[in-house]
């Protein structure tokens, strides 16, 4: 297969002429070719950008909200070829695709256009005079998006970007770009107004280092690891760009001593292991109360030993590969560490090989558990982003709370009680961007998504994501 370049609305080669392999960590095979784009192409990508903003910011908010209903409705068509296209493209299990890929996709589109059809005109009234604020669209703006839920969280992106007037050029990951292409590929079909919606394929360092350098580009939402989210603060900090970044997480699981531990322990495993780990909001630190861990720590290996590791086509699945042969030499490298760290391995650590002959070079790992590492250990506080988790024991709900906040990071978390009062309190006195009590990823999508410490800057999500791609202006009216 091989992918171009999304500009102006037309499917173009980078100016280079060079590409890049696109490979499906399942089988380890080449599933594409795409651009290795540069500067050159990002000018490109803006300019056509810039010529389209006026005649876009120009609609009316309704005629804006009725394209986004076409992309939805265009997309939902193609909802099979999005799972199958994504479960290819990033190893995970096809029913996950579906279930979470493909429909979040088609339903972001929909959200964000009723979202803005109830926005209400904002007036306070004075004495002798009422002001008026209005949205304004900021302009051209950059989306750079990671590998792990691709057109996902495009589209979160896209959408309210979109709705709100701005014009685009995004950049998906380079190892994830078939459904950015599927995106664009429905765009063309729809008729959708060119230049409005632009699609730049490459590297981080050449592609997307251009787009956040370019001066015409003025907001850049970006989620990715963090370590990429200085390189983005630094250089698009010092232009005076408006940035939302939505970085890593080392999130606690705590399981109090209430909790229902059948209940909590299958939530626990989930929240562990969907995607292979390879979520920003997954529980990798699971902090379970001293007084139940003897009988808790069983039910969870159980619960976990119950998930199904293999084909991403068989439907039966529940983890996939990660993402890349390389990855998999960092997640297991890090499970060479908690053994230095004085860690056990309760469950898994190891490298699986499937039974499929086409699988045999796939990228697989067992869901692994840790336990007796230290809550300071390197493998407890820094993001491995696989199916590893560690188990720590604790002896108060004070404890859990220094366990829980002991990390440079802070974007969620998940509190297992039966008592919800206690379960409120102690997520009030978390360091974290969102918390859950009795549940993991239960979404509303009209509330605030994104992190704090080194988890991110700026919230998704809502009004948040609306307010971050416009510009606010008060219009002070003095009464006659």
């Amino acid at each position: 297969m091989q992918i171009y370049n999304y500009i102006n609305g037309e499917f173009i080669l980078p100016t280079s002429g060079k590409m890049l392999d696109d490979i499906n960590p399942a089988t380890g095979q080449i599933i594409a070719q795409i651009p290795d784009s540069n500067n050159d192409d990002v000018a490109k990508a803006t300019m056509a950008a810039k010529r389209a903003l006026p005649n876009w910011r120009a609609l009316s908010k309704d005629e804006r909200i009725n394209w986004l209903n076409k992309i939805a409705q265009a997309l939902e068509e193609r909802s099979e070829d999005i799972a199958k296209t994504e479960s290819m493209d990033t190893g995970k299990p096809i029913g996950l695709a579906r279930r979470v890929d493909a429909a979040r996709s088609i339903s972001n589109f929909r959200f964000f256009a009723q979202h803005a059809k109830q926005q209400i005109e904002t007036e306070f009234t004075m004495a002798d005079a009422t002001n008026y604020v209005i949205r304004k669209p900021v302009g051209v703006v950059g989306l750079i998006t990671p590998w792990n839920l691709p057109l996902y969280l495009l589209s979160w992106k896209v959408a309210p970007a979109l709705v709100m007037g701005n014009t685009i050029v995004a950049k998906p990951s380079e190892m994830t770009p078939l459904t950015a292409n599927l995106l664009a590929q429905t765009l063309d079909e729809i008729k959708f107004p060119k230049g409005v919606v632009n699609i730049v394929h490459g590297l981080g360092p050449r592609a997307g280092q251009a787009i956040l350098e370019h001066p015409d580009i003025t907001a850049i939402s970006f989620t990715g690891g963090t370590e990429t989210g200085k390189i983005v603060a630094r250089t698009a900090g010092p232009m005076f760009k408006k940035l939302s970044l939505e970085l890593g997480g080392k999130n606690a699981t705590i399981i109090l001593d209430d909790a229902d531990l059948d209940v909590a322990a299958k939530g626990a495993a989930k929240a562990a292991f969907t995607n292979s780990g390879q979520v920003c909001l997954c529980g990798s630190r699971v902090l379970i109360d001293a007084k139940i861990y003897d009988v808790f720590v069983p039910k969870f290996i159980a619960a976990v030993a119950a998930m199904k590791v293999g084909n991403p086509d068989d439907e039966s699945t529940d983890i996939g590969s990660v993402i890349s042969q390389q990855h998999m030499e960092k997640v297991l490298s890090y499970i060479e560490l908690a053994k230095q760290e004085g860690g056990r391995i309760a469950y898994g650590g190891q490298r699986i090989i499937p039974e499929q002959s086409s699988l045999c070079h796939g990228s697989f790992i067992s869901p692994t558990i840790i336990e007796n590492l230290a809550i300071n250990s390197r493998c407890a506080t820094e993001e491995i982003f696989g199916p590893v988790v560690t188990l720590h024991r604790f002896d108060s709900d004070i404890q859990a709370i220094e366990m829980t906040n002991s990390t440079q990071y802070g974007l969620a978390g998940s509190i297992w009680t039966t008592n919800t009062s206690r379960g409120k309190e102690f997520a009030k006195q978390v360091d974290s961007g969102i918390l859950w009590v009795n549940t993991w990823l239960h979404r509303d999508l009209r509330t605030p998504f994104g992190g704090v410490k080194n988890s991110g800057v700026g919230r998704e999500g809502g009004d948040w994501s609306l307010n971050f791609f416009s510009e606010l202006s008060n219009i002070c009216v003095k009464d006659d």
